[in-house]
């Protein structure tokens, strides 16, 4: 297992919150070439020792890094042209510096990674890959082709045969479409290569890689027709549950995310396989994992699936600390960050408590009530604190639309104004007890709402945001270093 040796609580520290599609670069899309090596030197020179990332896999619908096509792949989008072509390159098309043209950006990028595959010569390099990652990659690239094959359409529109995993279908695919296997199985291998020189390059410079976990996935993923009899579907493979949360404070009719829910019992039944599979993958690309909708492993939403919203649901016990002691058997120490926000009920605080992670807070949700928990005087240490997250607006954004009484509590707090809000909400998370600090790149660089990352419910334009050229500045990087070495964070 590659994993760093340490936690997140033994000491504190700073880290920077910017997902690779966000970098720079002349390619559409960051990559995993020098403009990442370039970035993970500006953290050092800032004095942060941790890197959070949003999930690495391959997105799925809307582009959105919690929609995944597999739980175990990384995102081809991600490859380096640069290093996987070399002086190879072909003419590059014009793209937009400000944000990510996916359709144009994904166009390009599988023309070169095709090119590339004709080229490609190490035959033996790519069985050994496969050997080694066989539990996953055979169900993802048979799984990949086929969707090519079939125009993209979802899987369970497939032939009747496929979509039950006939096993003498699922033989006659594999041999109809072998070429089509082998090249996104090369995918991965490339991916995997550039991600392990990322790893190493952020090590040595002192830098821990932070990942995501979402807790569910797509629907119209590897992980869900390869793994049928671990979800609540129908003899057709449309589920008869589906995931989400109730009516709240923010939404009425609560939110309906509409993945497939687990069976939990099933999942019981097989030691949590699949589950600890997936975190052992994901400890490829990370040292330390966040576990998004931590509330879900105690209890979850459930909706039934001709629901249209999340009203009608009822809540369901989820695993608890049985699916954590089991992937502790197999794992170890389980270097984990809890997403416990929302409505927690005190039980969901015992299990993080019960495993030894720490969870979140966000300053920005700090304002809207008095002695809130997300203020600084009311952290505990075992606690990771954030200016604002990828789902959030920008500090400058948020306080320019926050209530007048929020920027009212805001600034008695804060001391702060709207043109000071940012580096306000950096200090205060420095400068707390929270052993952890992050602070998303965008807040780093005082950005307004135009540089949000996502805006949830949104359908369009979310995830495409990227750093302007040149950013951030070595003046960024000795602030930052400056008040790390204050806050005791270098």
């Amino acid at each position: 297992m590659h994993t760093s040796s340490q936690t997140p609580s033994e000491h504190r520290a700073a880290g920077v919150l910017l997902h690779p599609t966000s970098l720079p670069g002349r390619y559409g899309i960051g990559d995993l070439g020098d403009e990442l090596i370039a970035f993970l030197d500006w953290a050092a020179s800032a004095g942060m020792r941790n890197w959070q990332v949003l999930p690495l896999n391959p997105p799925g619908y809307g582009n959105s890094p919690y929609g995944c096509v597999s739980s175990f792949a990384g995102n081809p989008l991600l490859i380096s042209p640069q290093r996987l072509l070399q002086a190879h390159l072909p003419d590059v098309p014009s793209f937009d510096d400000g944000h990510v043209e996916f359709d144009r950006v994904a166009a390009f990028k599988y023309e070169l990674l095709r090119t590339a595959w004709t080229r490609f010569t190490d035959q033996a390099a790519l069985d050994a890959f496969v050997e080694e990652h066989r539990h996953w990659i055979d169900d993802y690239a048979l799984f990949m082709a086929l969707k090519e094959h079939h125009g993209g359409a979802p899987w369970w529109t497939w032939d009747r045969k496929l979509v039950r995993r006939e096993p003498a279908a699922l033989k006659r695919a594999r041999n109809t479409h072998a070429d089509a296997i082998r090249f996104w199985q090369f995918v991965q291998l490339v991916f995997f290569a550039q991600w392990s020189a990322v790893r190493e390059a952020a090590a040595s410079r002192g830098i821990r890689i932070i990942g995501d976990v979402p807790i569910y996935v797509a629907c119209d993923s590897a992980d869900v027709w390869g793994n049928r009899e671990l979800f609540e579907l129908d003899d057709d493979g449309h589920p008869t549950v589906v995931a989400g949360v109730p009516p709240d404070y923010f939404s009425e009719t609560g939110q309906r995310w509409g993945n497939p829910l687990y069976r939990w019992d099933v999942m019981a039944s097989t030691s949590f396989r699949w589950w600890i599979a997936r975190v052992r993958t994901n400890l490829r690309f990370a040292d330390v994992l966040r576990l998004d909708h931590f509330r879900g492993f105690v209890e979850y939403w459930e909706i039934p699936a001709g629901e249209p919203t999340a009203v009608h649901g009822g809540w369901k016990p989820g695993p608890g600390i049985a699916l954590f002691e089991a992937m502790r058997a197999e794992l170890g120490e389980l270097p984990l960050i809890a997403e416990d926000l929302g409505f927690i009920t005190p039980d969901v605080h015992e299990l993080r408590k019960a495993i030894g992670i720490p969870g979140m807070r966000i300053l920005q949700f700090g304002f809207a009530q008095d002695d809130s928990p997300h203020l600084p005087h009311r952290y505990e240490p075992h606690t990771v604190v954030y200016t604002g997250t990828h789902d959030n607006d920008t500090a400058r954004g948020w306080f320019a639309s926050a209530s007048e009484e929020e920027r009212d509590a805001a600034s008695a707090y804060l001391g702060c104004t709207g043109e000071t809000v940012s580096s306000c909400l950096i200090r205060a998370a420095y400068t707390s007890v929270a052993e952890m600090a992050i602070v998303p790149a965008q807040d780093i660089l005082d950005l307004g709402s135009d540089a949000r990352m996502n805006r949830p419910g949104a359908t369009q334009g979310n995830w495409t945001w990227r750093l302007p050229p040149g950013s951030p500045t070595p003046e960024h990087a000795q602030k930052l270093r400056r008040l790390a070495k204050l806050s005791g964070r270098v």
